[in-house]
């Protein structure tokens, strides 16, 4: 496929019907000048060696060498394709348990820390397999698809914590069904689930899903986190330890023998986790021992400059101009137009060949994952040419693969200004795409799930076969309304604290009503000694006040249980 790398430079065209016209001006204003001495007839006679051919000859070879230096100023490119590479992988699944038992320090800095460490180190060894996140306490969700995006993958390991699933305790199985589900539907390809856990479950029946996973030919892998011995939960932001209802110190213990039981129904291994890698070796030895099968991943070839015959086609133009002469040897006073005519062609040509230099030097150190010296060279390309639309997206996801996410957004936005430009060619609409999934993942980063909803959608109205986004997509609206019911909760927890506050200032009100119709009768009395309340009338309203009373503490405490059932959970940890 033909492009232009730098098509803006095409506006120059319409130089050459100016050109055109100044010739053709050039022509007549000639003729008229040569009538003033006499009949042209005759005054050829007296130029032989006048040329009218030649003078529209060389005109039409500076005429060709300027158009050439446009399209060699424009960077004409030709042979990139999207092309589909086979790749040989295996897909894993993650399960990691982030309920607050894994904030013991039984294992260094902490059980949830030394997983995540453990896990960042594991997708460092990961090439071409697809690796997927899940996170669970006494429920489970989907952190992240699966997806061959190791960046992605990093960064929301990096952002987890046990605030993330409200409802606490450890639902083993339920995540093992989760993951079971979020594996692709390609029955060749191995996959395995990795479940990094304490053990303490008490929700549902994990050996019996481990179980069903096996029948689907899913490896389960159980890496158990912290001592048998047990360690007290500590309390974040505070020196105080978690404590059960009684008001004893919870001692959080390592269940080795369910996590046996579990990787033995789901035909793999357990391994325990200590302060050395030997955890994180037993699993990649593990995994290497997987069949790798062949998984789709389509990428991107790159253009192939194609300037190089148009400079040599232009070169020799404009030599054939410079020895094309007249018999007044006027063209001495064009060698100085031509050779600046030539020094810009050179200038240009060795510009652009710098620029494409420190590119596929750039190209090269990112695929060999150099991402640091990678974004050097692309930013000398940018100093050549500070418009390059692909040295600004090179660097781009260069910066995004270091992490460096807010230097990385502002290239992306330079790359979207350039959207009405970038969709009039498949190339440009599949790379803009890319760019607003990656500015989607750094929302999400940020945890600005509204904006990165908006990022992701526009992704795929480019590109709307883009599994990875679409799961992103769902993930980042599952995660807006889970912020927006959060903040629907406090609001209403603190409705519900004024409602009780009320009901008790009512309750006291009408305690003290009776004290206040005592006295009040009391002062009757006195003022109205003649008048007297019958004992019959007395004994009505007593029994009226103990029944409102009552229907009063009722709804009290019908109040109170319904807001206890709210909060209500059986394991804190």
């Amino acid at each position: 496929m033909f492009r232009f790398a730098h098509p803006d430079f095409l506006y120059l065209l319409f130089i050459l019907p100016a050109l055109v016209a100044f010739c053709v001006y050039a022509v007549i204003a000639r003729k008229k000048a040569i009538k003033k001495y006499g009949n042209p007839t005759l005054l050829a006679e007296l130029m032989p060696e006048a040329s009218t051919k030649r003078r529209h000859l060389k005109f039409w070879l500076l005429f060709g060498a300027i158009t050439l230096v446009i399209f060699i100023i424009a960077g004409p490119q030709f042979g990139s394709k999207l092309e589909t590479v086979k790749r040989q992988g295996v897909e894993i699944m993650v399960c990691l348990d982030v309920s607050n038992s894994m904030l013991a320090e039984d294992v260094s800095p902490n059980r949830l820390d030394k997983a995540k460490q453990m896990l960042s180190r594991l997708t460092d060894g990961f090439t071409n397999d697809k690796v997927g996140l899940i996170v669970f306490a006494g429920d489970a969700f989907t952190q992240l698809p699966i997806t061959s995006d190791y960046i992605s993958a990093k960064m929301f390991l990096s952002s987890i914590n046990p605030s993330m699933v409200s409802t606490q305790g450890t639902a083993i199985g339920s995540a093992i069904n989760l993951a079971a589900r979020s594996f692709t539907p390609d029955d060749t390809t191995d996959k395995a689930i990795i479940l990094i856990t304490d053990g303490e479950n008490h929700e549902d029946d994990a050996v019996g899903a481990a179980k069903a996973a096996a029948e689907k030919s899913i490896h389960v892998n159980i890496v158990g986190m912290g001592d048998p011995k047990g360690s007290p939960i500590p309390i974040q932001g505070s020196n105080n330890y978690m404590k059960d209802k009684d008001g004893n110190v919870v001692i959080t213990k390592l269940n080795e023998q369910m996590g046996q039981e579990i990787a033995a129904a789901g035909n793999g291994m357990y391994v325990r986790a200590d302060h050395t890698n030997s955890a994180l070796k037993a699993l990649q030895k593990e995994i290497e021992k997987m069949n790798k099968t062949e998984l789709d991943s389509k990428v991107y070839s790159e253009y192939d400059e194609q300037f190089q015959i148009f400079a040599w086609i232009a070169l020799f133009l404009l030599i054939a101009d410079f020895m094309t002469l007249d018999r007044k040897n006027r063209i001495f006073k064009k060698v100085k137009l031509f050779s600046f005519l030539l020094f810009l062609c050179v200038g240009t040509v060795s510009a652009q060949k710098a620029e494409r230099k420190n590119v596929r030097e750039g190209n090269k150190l990112y695929e060999s994952e150099k991402y640091t010296e990678s974004e050097i060279a692309y930013r000398k390309s940018l100093e050549v040419n500070p418009r390059s639309t692909e040295g600004i997206y090179n660097l781009g996801n260069s910066l995004y693969k270091q992490g460096k996410f807010p230097e990385a957004a502002e290239q992306y936005q330079l790359i979207a200004g350039q959207g009405e430009k970038m969709v009039a060619t498949p190339e440009g609409k599949a790379r803009l795409s890319e760019v607003y999934h990656n500015m989607g993942n750094i929302f999400m980063q940020n945890k600005d799930y509204g904006k990165a909803v908006e990022m992701y959608k526009q992704s795929l109205r480019l590109n709307p076969k883009d599994d990875e986004t679409r799961y992103n997509l769902a993930l980042a609206q599952k995660l807006l309304s889970d912020q927006q019911n959060q903040d629907q909760s406090q609001e209403q927890q603190n409705d519900d604290k004024q409602e009780n506050k009320d009901q008790k200032d009512d309750q006291q009100q009408q305690q003290q009503q009776p004290q206040d119709d005592q006295k009040q009768n009391k002062t009757q009395e006195q003022q109205q000694p003649n008048e007297q309340m019958s004992k019959d009338n007395a004994q009505q309203m007593l029994d009226a006040f103990l029944q409102d009373e009552k229907d009063t503490q009722e709804k009290v405490k019908k109040a109170q249980m319904q807001q206890q059932q709210r909060r209500k959970t059986e394991k804190e940890w």
